[in-house]
């Protein structure tokens, strides 16, 4: 795979819903150009792209892979991403290495869910687009509605190459010069006409529209071939933004000439060769066995063993030009994100865009003493996925797992496992309750021991009420009843105390506590006594104020389409949701904004992508506590009860 320059090369990424045949159109592609002599098949888990254990075990793809194909003296590097929606940080990372996208379509199945989505990706990166149309052999199978429903779908920027009169005006718009032929009624010349082509392909007013079949090998060569036509050279990629040493806003040419430059948009961790860093060279040309700066750390980097990837299988390299895409192995410091660039030069390019976590639980260990494994061991998995976040709940002392879906958070546990050898169960978050008052109270505490020797003696009055802060004291203490020097031993005895209330031993919040009367001893009284004295006041004193239980309560937007607004009105109010408000959204669609407690929301992901055939998504924050429906409350109180009993 050596030999090939920037005019030679193209990168595409191969997007589509899952199972519509990229994994399988790559054995294809590889089969016709003599690099594999039968082509593998997903379900017999021999693919060149699926190569990862689990992957052959679950029979889908999980990690977006690089494959190579040479064909006609161009090297075409494909990157193969996964169709489950989950792993949409897969299609962002792959999407920042390319100068075109494939969306493939099952035959069968026309339009998807994941169809729309990648064609959501490929407007949202401004990426040229192709269409192409898999599985024609299969039975009953109407190509030309498919292609119809696509038109419909996507509009009509969406055409077959083979349409010549529904190109030309497309082509027209290409350049203001072939604009005024067209008006002037005058025929293109073939040079003009697939200029204009190129560049509306370019620039996304053009979408082409391809058929193949990659069991049978049907339309390969013919797709290679369009590809190898119309997909721009790596060396014509829009200029990549990026900033300077002083953050300021700069572009790159991709330019084999210039000052090297690369950025990593995957990391793979490979349990036999360790961290492999994929990356896009954008600017000059690498060489392995130098030094280079990684401008996120500001640390040098030494560029070791440098290689081609084609699914697994390694092909080691000296150099790589601007222009591919070239694997790294066992750098230091390097992440996903991160660019790599001369230290005189300095360039950052901005990190691959991850959408927030919808879904997150909580993991815990099969066996006890694990905790340290299963933090190592996600913290490694992360420089794998950046889509997931981990993180440690300090007050249920949960460590928990964010991510797309059930099926990726499975995926992370399960590999956990495999990887690293650390079984977890999942379960659902704890929810960080409060305690509050809404009524008052005057209590006294009163700490009394004898027991041979000095005495304890600690004797306070305290009044407790509602408080707009979460803790205020003072003292009202008159004709010295009590040293003032005992009073900050009775603020620390309360704020100790209202780290665990005494409904079901949530924090305290929002109280008002005034000490205004008390006694002492001469000889028996002291700091701790007091202090002792002031948690039995508290005690006392919330129990007597109409204590409640508090929960966190959630603001929520979901992004949906219309047709599904009944459905999740109805299920937010199911959800004890209020519904604030809706904004149409000019692309279509509407914007629900609403609160709901966070109680009701742990599994909203999972349930909204059911509602919508995935075409949903929300965001939530934390807005607010409010108090807990009694009937409720009696049952979270019991439940926790019965846990500490435990």
């Amino acid at each position: 795979m050596k030999g090939y320059t920037s005019d030679t090369i193209r990168n595409v990424a191969l997007v589509g819903h899952g199972g519509c045949g990229k994994t399988t159109l790559l054995e294809a592609a590889l089969l016709a150009t003599g690099v594999i002599n039968r082509l593998g098949k997903v379900e017999d888990g021999n693919t060149t792209s699926d190569y990862d254990k689990m992957e052959i075990e679950k029979g889908y793809s999980i990690s977006t892979s690089i494959v190579p194909v040479e064909y006609n003296k161009v090297k075409i590097n494909f990157i193969d991403t996964p169709g489950y929606f989950d792993f949409i940080g897969e299609v962002n990372s792959a999407m920042r290495a390319v100068e075109a996208a494939v969306i493939v379509v099952d035959a069968s199945a026309g339009v998807q869910v994941g169809t729309e989505k990648a064609w959501n990706s490929c407007k949202e990166y401004q990426m040229p687009t192709f269409m192409l149309i898999n599985k024609i052999d299969k039975e009953n199978i109407d190509v030309d509605k498919v292609i119809d429903d696509l038109k419909a779908k996507f509009g009509t920027s969406v055409v077959q190459l083979s349409e010549r009169d529904a190109l030309t005006e497309a082509v027209a718009e290409s350049d203001e010069e072939l604009l005024e032929k067209f008006f002037g009624g005058e025929e293109f010349t073939e040079e003009e006409f697939n200029r204009g082509l190129v560049a509306g392909i370019a620039s996304g007013n053009i979408v082409p529209i391809i058929t193949c079949c990659a069991v049978d090998g049907r339309g390969v060569k013919e797709f290679l071939d369009t590809l190898l036509k119309y997909v721009p050279k790596s060396k014509d990629h829009a200029e990549y933004k990026a900033l300077d040493a002083k953050d300021a806003e700069i572009s790159i040419k991709c330019d084999p000439a210039a000052p090297v430059s690369a950025f990593v948009f995957k990391t793979i961790a490979d349990p036999f060769v360790g961290k492999i860093s994929l990356m896009k060279v954008i600017s000059g040309k690498l060489h392995s066995g130098t030094e280079i700066f990684n401008t996120r750390v500001e640390k040098p980097e030494k560029l070791g063993n440098m290689f081609f990837l084609r699914g697994k299988n390694q092909a080691e390299t000296t150099d790589a030009v601007a222009g591919d895409i070239v694997a790294a192995a066992k750098l230091q410091f390097t992440q996903t994100g991160d660019t790599l660039c001369e230290k005189a030069h300095f360039i950052k390019y901005p990190p691959v865009g991850f959408p927030e976590p919808s879904l997150y639980m909580a993991v815990e260990p099969k066996a006890k003493g694990d905790e340290e494994k299963i933090s190592s061991g996600l913290h490694k998995l992360m420089e794998e996925d950046p889509s997931f976040v981990m993180t440690r709940n300090t007050e249920t002392h949960q460590t928990l797992i964010g991510g797309q879906g059930e099926i990726q958070i499975g995926i992370i546990t399960a590999k956990l496992k495999d990887k690293f050898g650390v079984g977890v169960d999942l379960v659902d978050q704890k929810i960080p309750y409060r305690e509050t008052i809404k009524g008052s109270s005057d209590v006294q505490g009163k700490h009394k021991k004898q027991s041979g020797g000095a005495g304890q003696y600690g004797d306070v009055h305290i009044k407790f009420s509602p408080s707009q802060e979460i803790f205020e004291f003072s003292e009202a203490l008159f004709g010295g009843s009590v040293p003032k020097n005992y009073v900050p031993a009775v603020e620390k005895g309360l704020r100790e105390s209202m780290e665990k209330g005494p409904l079901a031993g949530f924090p305290v919040v929002n109280i008002k506590a005034v000490f205004y009367d008390g006694s002492y001893h001469d000889v028996d009284s002291n700091e701790m006594a007091f202090k002792i004295a002031a948690s039995l006041a508290f005690k006392k004193g919330i129990v007597e104020a109409k204590p409640i239980l508090l929960e966190p309560v959630m603001h929520v937007e979901v992004l949906v389409p219309d047709e599904y607004m009944g459905d999740i009105m109805g299920d937010m109010n199911k959800r004890r949701g209020k519904i604030l408000g809706m904004e149409p959204q000019s692309g279509g669609g509407q914007r629900v904004l609403a609160e709901a407690p966070q109680a009701e929301m742990f599994k909203y992901a999972i349930t909204l992508r059911s509602m919508t055939q995935a075409r949903g998504s929300f965001t939530m924050k934390f807005e607010r506590y409010e108090e807990v429906p009694a009937h409720l409350a009696e049952k979270i109180i019991a439940e926790h009860k019965k846990a500490d009993a435990e």
